[in-house]
């Protein structure tokens, strides 16, 4: 496992997180006592394969989903403790959230998109910051567009912008790039690279694809609902040698 280098707090911390679902025979141990920092301005990317816990880790994490034990903290606040009042506000001021399925609203524009989650709280956004968040994303010329008038990568392009604009302290992607091609997803994965380096944002992407995973400064690998190996500054190459070992130690299905 590689080595993390010193860096600035951690944007989310999870500690000692367990989560299972079902009972008796049928009981799945979706994360089993999970302890990860989730560095600030970093992009981050969480893979392994199918039922290893990724997905429930991002959930748990973004408050989309609670936990049977342990702790998440976003910043220094502790979400698992938080009641259902300040669970919203905390999604609504300081995480954001990307959707594989874009998840826009059919009649609005691509601008009332952007702006929805900020006009549901009564908050006027910050224009400087909205006007870089456009400019990143690139979609200064179809604001006015509805999702239906856009292509799969200009939506998606909404829907990180959607994401950016309230400024939240950390950004969670589940599979942004899986309905893409691979030209749409390149812009995309471009796109929040970029806010990474550009803006300083927290990204962090469930991912199954290595050329994606590359894009990020920094992947988890997950199997059987624990960590089990991590790589920094990762290559394509890097991350297909590690999911073949972890596919070479699985073990085998029974009958």
């Amino acid at each position: 496992m590689t080595e993390a280098p010193p860096s600035s707090p951690p944007a989310a911390r999870v500690r000692n997180l367990t989560k299972t679902y079902g009972t008796g025979q049928a009981l799945v141990r979706a994360l089993d006592d999970v302890t990860l920092d989730l560095a600030a301005g970093e992009f981050t990317a969480v893979m392994g394969p199918s039922g290893s816990g990724k997905s429930t880790l991002m959930h748990c994490c973004a408050a989309l989903d609670t936990a049977d034990a342990g702790q998440v903290f976003i910043g220094d606040q502790d979400i698992t403790r938080l009641k259902d009042k300040a669970l919203t506000r905390l999604r609504r001021d300081e995480i954001g959230f990307v959707f594989q399925s874009y998840n826009l609203v059919p009649t609005l524009t691509a601008e009332e998109n952007i702006k929805l989650p900020m006009a549901i709280a009564g908050r006027h956004p910050d224009h400087a910051w909205y006007d870089a968040v456009v400019d990143t994303v690139g979609l200064a010329d179809r604001l006015s567009h509805k999702p239906s008038e856009l292509s799969g990568g200009q939506q998606q392009r909404v829907a990180v912008a959607r994401a950016l604009a309230s400024r939240p302290r950390i950004v969670f992607a589940d599979e942004p790039t899986g309905n893409l091609d691979s030209r749409s997803g390149a812009e995309v994965l471009e796109l929040l690279r970029r806010s990474v380096v550009d803006h300083g944002q927290t990204i962090v992407m469930v991912t199954h694809d290595p050329v994606a995973a590359a894009y990020t400064d920094r992947v988890v690998f997950l199997a059987d609902g624990r960590v089990v190996d991590e790589l920094r500054s990762p290559t394509r190459e890097q991350v297909l040698d590690v999911m073949n070992r972890m596919a070479e130690q699985a073990p085998e299905p029974t009958a």
